[in-house]
C-alpha cells in the first residue's frame, strides 16, 4: 500500500509540473472554458464530493476545477489524528484522471507540511496531528510517504490567471510584505526558501487583510481586475473585501464554489451573484 501511495504522489507531482496550462508557477487558462473556483477545503470530504459532482468533468471537457488547501481538517483516526491526507490522495487521483482539467495551487497549510512547522486551526496544532496519523497508518514507510507528499505539495503552481482579467491564488501578501514582494516568483523556478518565512511564496499564501492600496498595486502589476482567494475564514462561505477581492471558503456546511465563464467579463457584483452554495448540490 505504501509503495502505491508513494507512486501516486510521484505521478501527481509530475502532473502538476507538466500541467498543459502551466507557465512558470501560474496556470494560464484559455477563454473557451468554465472554471469552477473553490476556497479552502480542509479535509471536508462531502463538500469535495459535491464539487466533483457539480463539475462532472467526464461530460464537460471544457470545464476546469481549481483545488487548494485540502489538508488539515475533517475526519480523524481513533487517536484524534488528522486524516485529511487521504482526501489529498483522492484529489491527486482526480487530477490524474483529468490532467488538463483539474488544477492545484499552493496554500499556507501546504507550506507548513513542506517545512514541518506548526499551524493552528480550531485551537489544534494540525501538522503534528496529521503526521502522527500518517505514522500510524504507514508505519516504517511513513518517512518515505511524507517525503513524497512534501515533494508533491512543493510542485503545485501558485496562481491561476484567466483571460477575463481574473486572478486566483490562495491569498495575497499582507501590507507588511507587499512593498518589496518578488514578482519574479511567478515566472522562475520555485526554491525551498520561497516557502519559508519571509519567502515570496510564504507571504503570498499567508497574507490577510490586504488594504485597497495593496490590492490596487497588485492589480496594476499583474494586469488584472479581480482577485479571488481563500485562506481567510468565512462563516457564510464568501465575502467581498474592498473593491476587487472575493474570498471563498469551501470547508464547512455554508461553503461555496464559484463557476466562472472565462469567455465573458465580470464585475465583482456579477461574480457574487454566480456563487453556488455547496450544500445545494445533490
Amino acid at each position: 500500500m505504501s509503495k502505491a501511495i508513494v507512486d501516486l504522489l510521484g505521478r501527481g507531482q509530475s502532473a502538476c509540473e507538466t500541467d498543459r496550462y502551466r507557465k512558470g508557477n501560474i496556470i494560464s487558462l484559455p477563454g473557451d472554458c468554465t472554471l469552477i473556483a473553490t476556497g479552502d477545503i480542509h479535509g471536508h470530504r462531502r463538500n469535495y464530493e459535491r464539487i466533483i459532482s457539480y463539475a462532472d468533468l467526464a461530460k464537460n471537457p471544457k470545464t476546469h476545477v481549481l483545488l487548494h488547501e485540502l489538508i488539515h481538517g475533517g475526519s480523524e483516526d481513533d487517536y484524534g489524528g488528522c486524516l485529511s491526507y487521504q482526501l489529498l490522495f483522492d484529489a491527486i487521483e482526480y487530477k490524474l484522471r483529468f490532467p488538463d482539467q483539474v488544477h492545484f495551487i499552493m496554500g499556507n497549510h501546504d507550506t507548513t507540511f513542506i517545512n514541518n512547522t506548526r499551524v493552528m486551526k480550531g485551537g489544534r496544532e494540525m501538522n503534528q496531528s496529521l503526521r502522527a496519523a500518517m505514522d500510524r497508518q504507514f508505519g516504517d514507510d511513513s518517512r518515505q510517504v511524507k517525503l513524497a507528499m512534501r515533494q508533491f505539495l512543493f510542485s503545485q503552481p501558485l496562481a491561476v490567471r484567466c483571460p477575463n482579467r481574473i486572478w486566483l491564488s490562495h491569498s495575497l501578501p499582507s501590507d507588511r510584505y507587499a512593498g518589496d514582494f518578488d514578482f519574479t516568483l511567478f515566472s522562475r523556478k520555485l526554491k525551498i526558501n520561497d516557502v519559508v518565512k519571509p519567502g515570496a511564496a510564504y507571504v503570498l499564501t499567508w497574507g490577510r487583510r490586504m488594504s485597497q492600496a495593496t490590492l490596487d498595486k497588485f492589480a496594476r502589476v499583474l494586469d488584472i481586475d479581480i482577485f479571488i482567494v481563500g485562506h481567510q475564514p468565512q462563516s457564510e462561505g464568501f465575502c467581498r473585501d474592498g473593491k476587487n477581492l472575493i474570498i471563498l471558503a469551501s470547508d464547512h456546511n455554508h461553503g461555496c464554489l464559484l463557476p466562472i465563464n472565462l469567455a465573458r467579463f465580470y464585475t465583482v457584483e456579477k461574480l457574487i451573484q454566480s456563487i453556488v452554495p455547496i450544500a445545494s448540490i445533490a
